[in-house]
């Protein structure tokens, strides 16, 4: 049972005291507060319906009250028949049954009686655009109301410091009636948040309401009535974010820690008092109810304090089970607290870091006795630019850079300025934090509107810069910390950016370092999208639009403007003739889609930019619009800066807001050059293309760096004391060479770096079985399909469903999901599929929630997927997940190498089928069978390499037709 929320669980960890304690006195102020006519006959309305879509579902129960300054003078209630039976799960969460509505109006009926109840005020809906939908999809809705305000919307306005803004959550935490699932009770409870709503919006700094009201009035804003009428009990006050940030975080600085770089000598972590912290009396027994004793745990612990130590690297494939968290954590925090350091975690997965921040580092914290610090660093696009946030309010809305989906300009415009008054009331009461949690809709509110790339911060251009600014203050905190942690990519994002984005960490574990080499490749890739331009040049505009017009504008009233104005408009025409310049160039490239080959027969392609590519009639358009973009382009570079320094002495911040927006222009003319000249080895080229013309816009270039372990080695690891590569999965068989190449380890000085295997601490052998089907069909031949829909409907019978099939192509997986879907329903079996647009959080969500329920998916489910118990039961691979032959890098490393295939591809499929086998074995408890549906691993030379790979080595080769009857008495065999 679900423990009751007081208001202390939901307020946010780290909510100064003063902002604490104004929430826990507004339910009694709000009974006193006078609201005027934001209480004067409104009415709050909930609906109960027959699910959430709003094609195929429909009204069962809609309940209203009318509220009069601080009583409900008049309610309304009815069921609705939906014509139709309600399902069983919604019936058992609201109560009400197929009885409650059957003499009930239809809902023309119902809504037609709601409109006359109403009469035209003003309604509250908690997440409004629910319970407006479904009325006015009823013939007459639109009667209603005219004016609908979101409370699930406004109240993160109000209330930026709670955790949860379901109605639930908050009437329990501020002792409003409770939430039940029935409209009325809802309704009750809205009543009871409205004027604590009201209350807290009038609690937030003097001025704000007052231009968040004013900010863009050619949008009809909901929140707009409601937040002009509050603020005119402000008076006419000047708000000011810098000062009210400048206060909220007083005059408190956290003191750095030291460099580990210019320390001369440490106090290293004994291999002696680590294994005193895994004994009975340590810290780690005080972490857990019950100790599990691991000795690759403590091993692995161990091997961690002697590389701090001696600063040297470790490479350490520790199976699942060891417990490798904890193992690398506690003699990091130790060194950390011991040397007056931070030290340093960097994963892939957002799993993986809730993992450490939300439970291990919490836990460890309880139980050493100095207990331990630590802060959660992201990139820069999750966190909120304040100067930009104000830009916000004055600049053009970025209509052009957000989605519709049919939507008017007017309806997306509310989405935007929403987002924008959420994130002024987060900043004016958070010290710290970042956007992830403020519920804003980022399919509408383009993110470049609130956030910044590394490349566009101001630094001390800005007026937050350091101390109000959000990022930098998390940056700063995270330098007083034992640990920070963060992710792959934000970690070699600051290794390209010079160690300007995050602390001086000189000691890091890289969790999940299978995927650093592919990441960095990613990170440090260079592209030039079409689309990307085209929205980059018009934020930029010109004369008449975008920030070039804003500046023109702004900078008519100062000194000198006569000049700035004549500059700004002799390069906005520069900027019109390099967008039409960058559109030319796009065209030019997709005519290359001729040239590309096609692995999956979908729409888009990619094409390798070799010299034969190169020397052809079509790239020689690419390269003749490409000089003549970059040409243009770089006289427009060279003009806006010109204005930018001439700006700069009458307005700094105006020169600023400049330099900030046309610093893309910069990049993208060396992204041109760099691959319309191709003359730098170190990259690969490529061009992603579209048959179709309609989908030009997702066309680019790319150069990606060949050898990323080389630049690790140069660029980064000399600079490091200490670095601990760990992963379930990095070493094949028992060689580290391929992961070492790749992440620049095998390029150290001898003596630097070693490398460490622990078995799982898991007993793999008794519970997992691996069957290899050695007679399938090759792969490229017509009877493959066939063949593996027979014997993947074998294996869903045998093992009763909880089935997982990892395919490495669509069309494979698509025309298997055709066939073998109706002969599971046949056996009472369901198959779920990873379709196009299928939201891959929802399908892993369904997929751990029905326990039967099997799944065909693609490469987003090969690893980070974690299903424990009868969830998964069985994994098949139906294809080895070899690199495709037509892939840039291959064909280049092809071209370069003799062996490129053995040194490359074969290993990174090894360590791939590694990943996909860990999925199903993620507890001492769990069992299950891993099928290999390619014939390949009994026939070809390099099945040896894979099969000594796999974790268990209780290895069947079995005929396809015998796949079936094995798995059935194995299964019977586990009890």
């Amino acid at each position: 049972m679900t423990q009751p929320k007081t208001l202390d669980d939901l307020i946010l960890p780290g909510t100064p005291a003063s902002v604490r304690a104004a929430y826990a006195t507004l339910a009694e102020r709000a009974h006193t507060q006078q609201f005027g006519l934001l209480e004067d006959d409104v009415v709050v309305l909930d609906t109960e319906t027959t699910g959430l879509s709003f094609k195929d579902c429909t009204l069962i129960e809609i309940s209203a009250a009318r509220l009069r300054g601080r009583e409900v003078v008049e309610t309304f209630e009815t069921f609705v028949n939906p014509h139709c039976l309600i399902p069983a799960e919604i019936v058992q969460l609201t109560g009400i049954s197929q009885v409650d509505v059957a003499d009930a109006p239809d809902a023309r009926e119902a809504v037609a009686a709601l409109a006359d109840f109403v009469g035209g005020a003003p309604v509250l809906a908690h997440n409004a655009t629910f319970d407006r939908t479904f009325v006015e999809a009823v013939p007459g809705g639109v009667n209603v109301s005219d004016t609908w305000i979101d409370t699930l919307a406004l109240s993160r306005i109000a209330l930026p410091r709670l955790s949860s803004h379901r109605l639930a959550d908050m009437a329990e935490a501020f002792d409003c009636a409770s939430v039940t699932h029935r409209a009325g009770d809802d309704v009750a409870a809205l009543c009871g948040m409205w004027r604590i709503i009201l209350c807290a919006l009038t609690d937030l700094p003097a001025g704000l309401l007052g231009n968040l009201a004013d900010m863009h009035p050619e949008i009809d804003w909901p929140f707009r009535p409601v937040l002009s009428h509050l603020a005119l009990a402000d008076g006419p006050v000047r708000f000011s974010l810098k000062g009210v940030r400048a206060q909220l975080l007083g005059e408190s600085v956290a003191k750095q820690r030291d460099d580990a770089a210019e320390k001369d000598h440490v106090k290293p972590v004994t291999a002696t008092e680590v294994r005193e912290e895994f004994g009975s009396a340590g810290a780690v027994a005080r972490m857990y109810e019950r100790l599990e004793s691991r000795p690759e745990q403590v091993q692995m612990s161990c091997e961690v304090a002697d590389a701090l130590a001696t600063s040297t690297h470790r490479a350490i494939e520790a199976g699942t089970g060891v417990g490798k968290s904890v193992a690398y954590l506690l003699p990091e925090v130790l060194f950390a607290q011991r040397n007056n350091v931070t030290v340093g975690v960097a994963t892939k997965t957002n799993a993986l870091t809730d993992q450490l921040v939300s439970h291990e580092l919490p836990a460890l914290a309880e139980a050493l006795p100095r207990g331990l610090t630590f802060a959660s660093l992201k990139g820069y696009d999750h966190y909120p630019c304040l100067h930009r946030l104000d830009r916000a309010v004055k600049d053009e809305l970025p209509f052009s850079l957000a989605q519709h989906d049919g939507r008017s300009d007017n309806a997306v415009g509310g989405d935007m300025l929403t987002a924008i008054a959420v994130t002024y009331a987060f900043a004016c009461q958070s010290p710290d934090g970042d956007l992830d949690a403020l519920g804003i809709r980022w399919r509408y509110v383009p993110r470049q509107m609130l956030t910044i790339k590394s490349g566009e911060c101001l630094h001390a251009r800005c007026p937050y810069y350091p101390n109000e600014c959000l990022l930098h203050g998390a940056r700063r905190r995270a330098a007083s910390s034992d640990v920070v942690v963060t992710n792959h990519s934000l970690l070699l994002r600051n290794v390209e950016a010079e160690g300007k984005i995050l602390p001086p960490v000189r000691h890091w574990v890289i969790d999940e370092a299978h995927a650093f080499e592919s990441e960095a490749r990613r990170q440090w890739a260079v592209e030039v999208s079409g689309e990307e331009a085209r929205m980059a040049f018009e934020l930029l505009g010109g004369t008449k639009t975008g920030v070039i017009h804003s500046l023109l504008v702004q900078s008519a009233m100062l000194d000198g403007s006569t000049t700035i104005q004549g500059l700004l408009t002799k390069a906005a025409a520069t900027v019109a003739r390099a967008s039409v310049g960058v559109a030319d160039l796009f065209v030019a490239v997709h005519e290359l889609a001729g040239l590309a080959r096609s692995d999956g027969g979908y729409d888009l392609m990619t094409l390798w930019i070799d010299a034969d590519v190169r020397a052809g009639e079509e790239w020689g358009a690419v390269r003749d619009c490409g000089q003549k973009a970059a040409s243009v382009l770089a006289e427009g570079v060279k003009q806006l800066k010109e204005a930018q320094a001439f700006l700069a002495g009458a307005s700094p911040q105006l020169a600023a807001d400049l330099g900030e927006s046309c610093r893309f222009l910069g990049d993208l003319l060396a992204g041109i050059r760099l691959i319309c000249v191709g003359e730098d080895d170190r990259y690969v080229y490529s061009a992603q293309l579209s048959r179709s013309k309609r989908r030009v816009a997702a066309e680019r270039l790319v150069a990606e760096k060949i050898d990323v372990g080389a630049d690790l080695a140069e660029r980064w690891l000399p600079e490091m004391e200490s670095v601990v590569f760990t992963s379930a999965t990095i070493a094949v068989g028992d060689d580290f060479k391929h992961f070492n190449e790749g992440v620049g380890l095998s390029r150290l000085p001898e003596g630097k770096h070693r490398d460490l295997r622990l078995d799982s601490s898991f007993d793999y052998d008794s519970h997992m079985a691996v069957v290899v089907a050695k007679d399938m069909p090759a792969p490229s031949d017509r009877a493959y399909i066939g063949a593996l829909e027979d014997l993947l409907f074998d294996v869903h019978v045998s093992m009763g469903g909880s089935v997982l099939t990892l395919f490495t192509n669509r069309r494979d997986m698509e025309r298997v999901y055709e066939g073998l879907r109706p002969r599971l329903a046949a056996e009472g079996l369901d198959l779920a599929c990873q379709e196009r647009g299928t939201s891959p959080r929802r399908l892993r969500d369904r997929f751990m929630k029905e326990e039967s329920l099997s799944l065909l998916a693609l490469k987003s489910f090969w690893e980070g997927f974690d299903a424990q118990g009868d969830t998964l039961r069985c994994v098949v691979i139906p294809k080895l997940p070899f690199a495709s032959p037509n892939d840039p890098l291959v064909r280049e490393r092809d071209a370069r190498e003799e062996r490129a295939w053995w040194r490359y591809s074969l290993p990174e499929a090894v360590i791939s089928v590694k990943q996909a086998a860990g999925r199903l074995i993620r507890s001492a408890s769990d069992s299950g069978v891993l099928v290999l549906a390619d014939s390949r691993l009994a026939t070809k030379r390099y099945g040896k390499t894979f099969i000594k790979s796999l974790p268990s080595k209780n290895v069947q080769m079995l005929d396809s037709a015998n796949v079936r009857r094995y798995i059935e008495f194995w299964r019977q065999s586990q009890g």
